[in-house]
């Protein structure tokens, strides 16, 4: 096994599946029964996923609202993926904790570092939820704050592509897959992998990202195992 301690990125998008807006549900079992088969083999998993399928706090200008307020409604909708997620896992018997970085008692445990490692090692799966907590902070920095914070070997970041290209595949039909790529080309070239406050934390703290098509089955396993899967970057 490649990676013993992985933190894997979902964007909320993603759980949308074939859906306009809020959560497929065939999608979120596809993620779930992909999850379970790597915990399985003895991966300790870590999740943060996006609230894009329901709102967007970076959107919520143009209606009006408070940038600062619109981020903490994305940072709640990130809770309710978070919750069908962990739904779903425990459904098909994968024990997991639901770790918020805004205190809601009822809903989640607090985020305390310690206790998400302690999670880990017991085999749960644990996911963040609420982001970091702060507004102005994107759930990809957060993904990479949590990943360093818990000393993960590898972010995996699950999207719809298969990789980094040098131009948007699905718009450029011209467009050519990176299978490695180092930080600072990524910076050079300006290509979109995570926005920039995210990126340079992995980057400062030499963290590798693979980013891999999340709905390919079977693609989650093959990234851990140390195939030649999406693309890599390191320092």
């Amino acid at each position: 096994m490649k990676y013993k301690r992985i933190l894997l990125k979902l964007s909320g998008e993603a759980l949308m599946g074939e859906k306009q807006f809020g959560i497929d549900e065939n999608r979120l079992l596809e993620y779930a029964k992909e999850i379970a088969a790597v915990v399985e083999k003895g991966v300790e998993v870590a999740i943060v996923i996006g609230g894009g399928n329901i709102y967007r706090g970076i959107n919520a200008e143009k209606s009006g609202i408070d940038r600062v307020q619109g981020d903490h409604m994305g940072m709640l909708a990130t809770m309710i993926n978070s919750l069908a997620l962990q739904a779903t896992l425990e459904k098909i018997g994968v024990k997991t904790r639901l770790l918020s970085a805004i205190v809601m008692d009822q809903v989640a445990e607090p985020y305390i570092r310690r206790r998400a490692v302690r999670h880990l090692e017991k085999g749960r799966v644990v996911i963040f939820g609420a982001g970091t907590g702060n507004p102005y902070f994107t759930t990809d920095t957060a993904a990479s704050l949590r990943a360093i914070e818990i000393e993960a070997n590898v972010i995996l970041k699950g999207t719809r592509v298969d990789g980094i290209y040098t131009a948007d595949p699905e718009k450029d039909k011209t467009a050519t897959k990176y299978n490695k790529v180092s930080f600072t080309e990524v910076y050079e070239k300006g290509l979109n992998v995570m926005d920039l406050t995210a990126f340079t934390l992995c980057k400062e703290n030499k963290l590798p990202i693979i980013v891999f098509d999340m709905n390919k089955i079977g693609n989650l396993n093959k990234v851990v195992i140390g195939e030649e899967v999406g693309t890599l970057v390191e320092i």
